[in-house]
């Protein structure tokens, strides 16, 4: 039967310490483990048998949804052990399943290598705090432990909204009502625009992804709220340049002017495989938004974020780069993967080079150098 089948995959799925299952028509079922695609060894999927799979776990709405649109989104928990977000969606006519683990456990930031001054940045009474990378760069978790942190240590009224709800919080010292767009409420622009009136301290959405949201997610920062979203941006910089690119020109400079007072700072991180193959490190690039760096924003020169990070590092700022280096170099990760995660490959690879060189200039991992970098610089 399709739920047994279901079920067991499930269960295979976090007991082997996978991060998504991917079930598509000609393939066994595949996981993603430490970032890399595994095929179990089972049969080949069939259109009858992802069919299948999709009606064991797929609510009736959300049925009706990918008969209508083609695809829906959705999470569901799996006993105890997990909850799991779903995408479905049809490709050649036939149903495909991608299911992401998110765990019920919500990791410290210890846990996590988050730099020390976030939990200090958590305890702001108000602004924007945006967590951006890449899809599966773990934003969600690093979000929810952001949210776990305010949750057990300050009396705060916590509102997420989201699509879907990932981690599951418990009221603590807080309150913490979860809203799924979809569900609880029709978008995240509706969402947001009543929450004001539902008196909140600390306001989390899950995405800004269009100009409606973003403004509004502004304005909550602006009077008297605490902010935390996410964007798909892989830099400090770059964040700045696409929120404000996303207004017409006419709005540009008072989003600037916005921005530059109520940001509090970017975290954009890169999730890198360690050395070995087993187990993932995030990187982190962290940006305080300092009066310097306001000053920047105002006046349109976000060109130049990078070199006041730099001058940052006393007050925690990073650069990614400086990061995957660090990580590099105390041999949790391999080269390529630095060189594959890196803003500026190039840079990075001459330093390994010259690090080579300065030891023994050890011909071997001179050829791995060499042979990385062309890989990363020619893709």
């Amino acid at each position: 039967m399709a739920t047994v089948n279901m079920d067991r995959l499930l269960h295979a799925c976090y007991t082997q310490g996978a991060s998504d299952i991917h079930l598509t028509v000609g393939k066994p079922p595949i996981f993603r483990l430490h970032g890399g695609l595994r095929s179990l060894e089972t049969k080949v999927l069939e259109p009858d048998d992802t069919v299948s799979l999709m009606k064991s776990i797929t609510p009736e709405k959300n049925q009706q949804e990918i008969q209508e649109e083609g695809g829906t989104d959705f999470g569901f928990a799996f006993g105890d052990m997990a909850r799991f977000r779903v995408s479905v969606f049809k490709q050649k006519g036939n149903m495909t399943l991608v299911l992401r683990l998110i765990p019920f456990e919500l990791l410290s930031f210890e846990t996590i290598g988050l730099p020390k001054l976030c939990a200090a940045l958590c305890r702001r009474p108000r602004g924007m705090f945006l967590v951006t990378g890449p899809t599966g760069s773990g934003k969600t978790t690093t979000l929810a432990s952001m949210v776990n942190y305010v949750n057990e240590n300050l009396d705060r009224h916590i509102v997420t909204i989201e699509e879907p709800i990932e981690y599951y919080h418990n009221h603590k010292k807080s309150i913490i009502n979860q809203r799924e767009v979809g569900i609880d409420v029709p978008s995240f622009s509706e969402a947001l625009r009543r929450v004001l009136r539902q008196d909140p301290d600390v306001i989390l959405v899950g995405e800004l992804r269009d100009l409606e949201t973003i403004e509004a997610a502004v304005r909550a920062a602006e009077t008297g709220h605490l902010v935390f979203s996410t964007l798909h941006t892989t830099s400090a910089s770059g964040t700045i340049t696409r929120i404000i690119d996303v207004f017409p020109p006419n709005q540009q400079e008072q989003i600037r002017t916005q921005l530059s007072s109520n940001l509090i700072a970017v975290l954009a991180q890169a999730l890198c495989k360690k050395t070995g193959g087993k187990g993932r490190v995030a990187a982190y690039e962290f940006m305080v938004n300092t009066p310097a760096i306001a000053n920047l924003i105002r006046e349109n020169k976000s060109y130049r974020i990078d070199s006041s990070i730099q001058t940052g590092k006393k007050l925690g700022m990073q650069l990614l780069d400086d990061h995957l280096w660090r990580l590099y170099d105390k041999g949790v990760i391999p080269i390529e993967e630095m060189l594959e995660k890196a803003r500026q490959p190039g840079e990075l690879q001459d330093k390994a080079r010259q690090k080579m060189l300065g030891e023994a200039g050890r011909k071997a991992d001179m050829d791995k150098i060499n042979e990385a970098g062309g890989d990363v610089l020619r893709s």
